[in-house]
């Protein structure tokens, strides 16, 4: 019972409402600091990140391939939406050090370390994430788009650049997000929000939530696309859990020794 009385009450912080905003204001002012600053670099290199993301494409379709523009402002408007998602990507880590330093704000002492453990990992997971989908996914969707139409469907594939380069930002940043999932997994174990057993109990749930939410993502999409975001949606799942159960058991040998 003592050792029940003196356990620390989650609701109970060292901020205050007023103060919770203030943090937030701060935090947001800065992200938008950082997005801004990215932005502009993106729009001076925009002809390169054009390339880049034109690159499945003329992997699939060949070199002399060009995507198309039907109307006058398409071109102008892509642009600048490439440019914006490059700014995303770009300032991650920043964008990742402002939204883990608002949350650290309101934790106590002992768990505000994993906020600064979950910093990094957080950044680097969203471009590994981002990139996985460019470099693994992208090309082997596009190939099978391309074949279904041909072999199936007897149409030739021409792209619009609006519609194929909302395809690739949309999907990076899906891509990018569902990677944060161990950190995320990982952050609620250690906080004692979620417990490893809780996770495991909840597998079949979380499987089926992999695909709707997937489904939800790619609307439109083939069901390569579909399954090709729920599989590693699953499986980083499975990794949050084996990461939060390997440091546990490392704090329990250590608690022994």
């Amino acid at each position: 019972m003592g050792s029940a009385d003196n356990k620390p009450d989650l609701l109970d912080t060292s901020m205050s409402l007023g103060d919770h905003l203030e943090e937030l204001r701060l935090r947001v002012i800065l992200t938008l600091v950082g997005f801004v600053t990215a932005f502009v670099l993106a729009l001076s290199f925009g002809k390169a990140i054009i390339l880049f993301i034109e690159g499945p494409y003329i992997s699939v379709m060949g070199q002399d391939a060009r995507l198309q523009s039907l109307a006058p402002a398409d071109g102008f408007t892509t642009y600048m939406e490439i440019a914006m998602i490059a700014a995303v990507v770009v300032s991650s880590p920043w964008i990742f050090y402002q939204l883990w330093m608002f949350v650290g704000a309101g934790l106590y002492p002992h768990e505000k370390r994993y906020v600064y453990i979950a910093i990094p990992f957080s950044a680097g997971l969203f471009i590994v994430g981002a990139l996985f989908f460019m470099f693994g996914i992208a090309p082997v969707t596009l190939r099978f788009l391309v074949m279904f139409n041909k072999e199936i469907l007897g149409v030739a594939s021409n792209f619009t650049f609006k519609d194929y380069v909302s395809f690739i930002n949309i999907m990076m940043l899906v891509f990018g997000i569902t990677f944060q999932m161990p950190i995320a997994i990982f952050f609620l174990n250690k906080t004692g929000l979620i417990s490893v057993e809780a996770f495991r109990k909840s597998r079949r749930f979380v499987m089926l939530g992999a695909v709707v939410l997937a489904s939800v993502a790619t609307p439109g999409s083939d069901m390569f696309s579909l399954f090709a975001l729920a599989i590693p949606m699953y499986l980083l799942f499975e990794l949050g859990i084996l990461l939060s159960y390997l440091s546990n058991r490392r704090l329990q040998k250590n608690s022994t020794e």
